[in-house]
């Protein structure tokens, strides 16, 4: 997946080329090693649904050295590549995300820390890529749950492990993720920009996720417009779910975000997907209600999963269980 052909990428969507080269300085940054981040963290959310971390404990080394084992994957032949997926629901995946048509420039891997995985399919390396992921997803979960505490103090919630408790508990849903995009040659077509991975929120409670120095993710604001993220491979990024927006009943907002392709570096991410036990019942918490009503039904975060695997990845997949409309 160096390189695609004239014909393979007419499958792939693009977008016009109008955003401006610069990146935005708008991004709100939360060091959490400070007092006042957990007022910084219900603002950022309240305003974008998105911010970035620094000071947040993951020692680089880990980050390095799982980053590098990740690569070595990608390097493999496509068809060594190919016997560790498809994606069904972990494995190795290439330009097809989802099961209902979206493509992108990518290739991944869907992961968990499960000792079920045959992790005998990813490379000669192995025991070492496993080892890796489990030190990784704990250093990660761990800054998860700690964000979570600081934003439920920064709400006022009496009981600080309110959203914590849900990634910690031993049935908690919660996923790794790996992307590759690879350079792409052909990122201008009439001055359209390639999509690397199409807009989506993510349904979990929140994502937390980092890469190495290659541009490409953009996120979409209230106003209308997407803005570049600058890229920062010291630092984390935090998405907002689709969950937590129920939890706080709108209060916080899911943000939807999208990469774009680079015609001239790859780019690795490497995403934490913060989810709830399947059985968790996901509604607004009675604390954050004040006598108002509930903008959303009841469901289970099994309901909530299994319906996104029926929906393209732009889809408001929230729409289906509004009760009336968000404002």
């Amino acid at each position: 997946m160096a390189s695609l052909s004239k014909t393979t990428t007419e499958q792939y969507s693009y977008i016009k080329n109008r955003m401006a080269s610069t990146f935005a300085s708008t991004i709100p940054i939360v060091d959490l090693s400070k007092p006042d981040a957990k007022t910084l963290i219900v603002n950022a959310c309240e305003e974008f649904g998105f911010f970035k971390v620094i000071n947040h404990g993951v020692p680089m080394e880990a980050i390095s050295r799982l980053e590098t084992e990740a690569l070595k994957f990608f390097s493999l032949p496509l068809n060594e590549k190919e016997k560790a997926g498809p994606p069904n629901p972990f494995g190795y995946g290439s330009k097809r995300i989802g099961h209902n048509g979206d493509v992108g420039w990518v290739e991944y891997l869907l992961l968990n820390n499960n000792q079920e995985h045959d992790f005998s399919l990813y490379g000669k390396n192995h025991e070492k890529f496993r080892c890796l992921l489990n030190s990784y997803m704990c250093s990660v979960r761990k800054m998860a749950c700690d964000i979570l505490e600081l934003m439920a103090e920064g709400l006022k919630i009496q009981q600080k492990n309110v959203f914590s408790k849900l990634l910690r508990d031993k049935e908690s849903d919660s996923v790794f993720r790996v992307n590759h995009y690879p350079a792409c040659p052909e990122l201008a077509v009439n001055g359209e920009n390639m999509i690397g991975f199409g807009e989506h929120t993510d349904p979990q409670i929140i994502s937390l996720l980092r890469s190495n120095n290659t541009s490409g993710l953009q996120i979409y604001l209230r106003d209308g417009s997407w803005i570049s993220v600058p890229p920062d491979h010291n630092s984390f990024f935090i998405n907002v779910g689709d969950s937590l927006q129920v939890m706080t009943n709108g209060r916080f907002r899911s943000v939807r975000h999208r990469v774009l392709a680079n015609g001239f570096k790859s780019r690795l991410s490497m995403i934490y997907f913060g989810g709830p036990p399947l059985s968790e019942k996901i509604v607004p918490l009675p604390s954050l209600m004040k006598g108002k009503e509930s903008l959303y039904k009841e469901f289970t975060w099994f309901e909530y999963k299994n319906s996104t695997y029926g929906s393209r990845l732009a889809d408001n997949r929230l729409g289906h269980f509004e009760r009336i409309a968000a404002s």
